[in-house]
């Protein structure tokens, strides 16, 4: 009896192995496949392949070049040029490329946007909320240039400004209109004037929806041209850009006369386009504005001496700012 009931459970423990045996491999190969697609580390035949990118800073629309090598997949097949815009975005495709007979691919990219690249084998899946960090580091090299998995890109923003000469009167304000590609609303752009001490910001403005602003600001000193730009900080989409914007004058209304300098002057030398003044040292340069005519004269003389004028226009001063008689110019000083 004893010998009857051992074998009966040496038979039943064989089935229970044999069974196991069975099952656990294709569990085991189930749980794999689940992990790989939910974003653990990746495999060598699922990894992102190594690539070189160049350059790594270009300016919107400029061209980026990537290229790489994978023997292991296999030629003819396709190679899918990936980008992730922000943290915890979608990888999204940009480019595909078909793998040379040498084990070599290459894509020829316009990115829109500052992100992260990768390039993986066609019909690869992956996690494409993986954290860009859990993917591999750097390996192996690209034509002795080392390759990287996942690439960062900075694609410098475009602003378009109006650049030209604003001429206003102190008091009144100055206008810069543009646009700031590519195109999105909220973004702060800057007003910035330079001088002595360097840039200096006038006043802030954000895109509308299609990138458009206006920044408007008040001066506050007069004086001869005094260059603008127009600056974007940068952000999580686009690199810092800076684009000219012109220069402004500012002056102020007074009243001038002219006269003919042709005998001797107080400073002792004759200008081209002279001034006279009762103040200002001599050689002093003024900028005037009369009639839609911009002009820039030095001081040469002293003068008027008539109550309630400012200047004395020399006859070619005048006559390049289409003046004549007694009136109200335009002037930085």
């Amino acid at each position: 009896m004893r010998s009857k009931c051992n074998v009966r459970r040496m038979r039943t423990v064989h089935v229970i192995i044999v069974t196991t045996m069975l099952v656990v491999p294709a569990s085991a190969f189930a749980l794999t496949s689940a992990t790989v697609a939910g974003g653990a580390a990746p495999t060598a035949s699922t990894a992102p392949l190594p690539v070189r990118v160049s350059p790594k800073h270009v300016p919107l629309g400029d061209a980026i070049e990537v290229a790489g090598e994978a023997p292991a997949v296999g030629a003819g097949r396709k190679v899918v040029l990936e980008a992730r815009y922000r943290r915890r975005s979608a990888w999204q495709r940009l480019s595909t490329a078909v793998i040379s007979r040498h084990g070599k691919f290459a894509f020829h990219a316009h990115p829109r946007h500052s992100a992260l690249l990768r390039a993986v084998p066609a019909g690869v899946q992956m996690a494409s909320q993986a954290p860009a960090r859990a993917l591999p580091a750097a390996s192996g090299a690209v034509n002795g240039v080392s390759a990287q998995r996942v690439t960062p890109v900075k694609v410098a923003a475009q602003l378009r400004a109006i650049g030209r000469q604003h001429d206003v009167l102190a008091g009144d304000s100055v206008q810069v209109a543009g646009r700031l590609l590519p195109e999105r609303a909220g973004r702060v752009v800057a007003l910035q004037g330079h001088s002595a001490a360097g840039w200096r910001t006038l006043a802030h403005a954000r895109t509308g929806g299609r990138g458009g602003f206006a920044v408007r600001y008040t001066p506050d000193v007069t004086g001869i041209a005094r260059r603008l730009r127009v600056l974007f900080k940068g952000d999580h989409g686009n690199a810092r850009s800076v684009g000219s914007a012109g220069a402004t004058s500012v002056y102020q209304a007074s009243v001038a006369s002219w006269y003919d300098d042709g005998g001797s002057t107080a400073c002792g030398f004759h200008a081209g386009l002279g001034v006279a003044n009762r103040t200002l040292p001599c050689g002093t340069k003024v900028r005037f504005r009369h009639a839609g005519h911009t002009v820039t004269a030095t001081i040469d003389d002293r003068g008027p001496y008539v109550g309630g004028r400012d200047w004395d226009l020399n006859q070619n001063t005048a006559a390049a700012l289409g003046f004549d008689g007694v009136g109200t110019v335009w002037s930085t000083s």
